[in-house]
């Protein structure tokens, strides 16, 4: 694995931002300039710390971070990290009666609804985690939505990392098993996510094996408190783009690159100063940038490939221009045309292969195409009698034929050098 690390250190938070955008603009413009298909995600800090971070992501579906994307602004971000936007019913519809009712073996959301014939979106789950000083709490989302993680653990009194409590845990303090749990009479602390926040007339568990209630309606049937009301959600494809412009879409990326703004998490522990131009001591702050040099190789493979092997972008291939003679071996006027044709091209200032091996025009061509190299160039006899030779994108379907002193012209209209 080789990485490029940087680190900057600076007297005041407004020199470490000039200095961040800086990074932020160079990481874009590297990855411009290789031709990928990427995106600069707004990113947690994790484990490193620090107050802002942003990811730079390769495009591509076998990524293993998925990335929150908006359709009609350059809003990105890691969905570990993006805000879950709630659109809140003008007119909710009026409170119905509070009913408990029998759901025999339906501890799942997909089995009560299914069973009480209700849409998924209009049910809560109340899911239990360890608190920080040996208690218990409690998680409510709408049903068909997901937890965040990484939101939950950011909670006052939440254990980190988060911990789901035993089944034997939540039987003991709740007394009732999981999959009939809700927040109605709960005897734990509860969070509630801004969606679940948002429903009327809900179905939620009874805490009661086999019993659910529904027309459950917040600050009537259950407590609801501004403070404990919570983004807690992963964002999902459609939900409203935190910027206000658009909606989202969930794509895939390879990390390539992280920057950060550390501020002076590791400066201050290790009493890292500097003296001010006001002769004043101070803390500096700090920031770090890393590109993952070889993790660009594989995500831009990963990014761009078909069955028969890598499509390089001009700007990363090892080579521009393949030459593949045939029977080369065969013809000393072949040997000569194309040796001259190379070392022109060299001149010229391509980045050219010459493959003068003794194969088979068949497993030469599939051979090219497996290492992905962007333009072939083919010459053979009965080609050079005519005075043409056969020209070849990687991404074309068709080779085409050009004149031979028309090569020149040619090329430099259509390779970037």
């Amino acid at each position: 694995f080789v990485m490029k690390d940087a680190y900057s250190f600076h007297d005041s938070l407004e020199c470490l931002d000039q200095t961040y955008q800086k990074f932020y603009q160079a990481y874009v413009n590297i990855f411009t300039r290789l031709g990928l298909e990427f995106r600069a995600a707004l990113a947690d800090t994790g484990s490193i710390g620090g107050a802002k971070s942003h990811e730079f992501h390769v495009i591509a579906a076998s990524g293993e971070d998925k990335l929150a994307i908006s359709t009609e602004s350059d809003y990105c971000a890691n969905v570990e990290l993006a805000e879950a936007v709630v659109i809140k019913s003008a007119t909710p519809p009026p409170q119905a009666k509070l009913e408990k009712i029998e759901t025999p073996n339906t501890p799942t959301i997909e089995a009560v609804c299914h069973f009480l014939s209700l849409p998924q979106d209009n049910s809560a789950k109340l899911l239990i985690v360890r608190g920080a000083e040996e208690s218990l709490i409690g998680l409510v989302l709408r049903g068909d939505h997901e937890l965040n993680e990484l939101k939950a653990e950011k909670l006052e009194h939440v254990k980190v990392p988060l911990a789901f409590a035993s089944p034997e845990e939540i039987k003991n303090t709740i007394g009732c098993a999981h999959g009939y749990l809700g927040p109605v009479d709960i005897n734990i602390p509860v969070y509630v996510d801004r969606s679940a926040a948002a429903l009327t007339n809900f179905c939620c568990g009874a805490n009661q094996e086999n019993h659910h209630y529904i027309n459950v309606n917040w600050h009537r049937d259950c407590e609801l408190h501004d403070n404990n009301i919570k983004d807690l959600r992963l964002v999902e494809a459609g939900d409203p783009s935190p910027d206000g412009k658009g909606k989202l879409s969930i794509t895939r990326g390879i990390e390539v690159g992280h920057i950060f703004q550390l501020g002076d998490v590791y400066s201050k522990k290790m009493s890292a100063t500097v003296l001010n131009q006001s002769g004043k001591s101070i803390t500096m702050q700090m920031g770090c940038y890393g590109v993952g040099v070889s993790r660009v190789v594989a995500a831009a493979i990963e990014q761009n490939h078909d069955d028969n092997g890598i499509i390089w972008p001009n700007s990363l291939a090892p080579f521009q221009i393949i030459l593949i003679p045939i029977g080369l071996h065969k013809s000393e006027k072949l040997q000569k045309s194309c040796e001259e044709i190379y070392h022109q091209l060299i001149q010229l200032g391509y980045e050219v292969l010459f493959d003068d091996r003794k194969e088979r025009p068949g497993v030469m061509f599939a051979e090219a195409d497996l290492i992905g190299i962007p333009y072939r160039l083919v010459l053979g006899d009965k080609a050079l009698e005519k005075g043409v030779i056969e020209y070849k994108a990687r991404t074309d379907e068709h080779s085409q034929e050009l004149a031979m002193d028309q090569l020149e012209t040619f090329l430099a209209t259509t390779i970037t050098k």
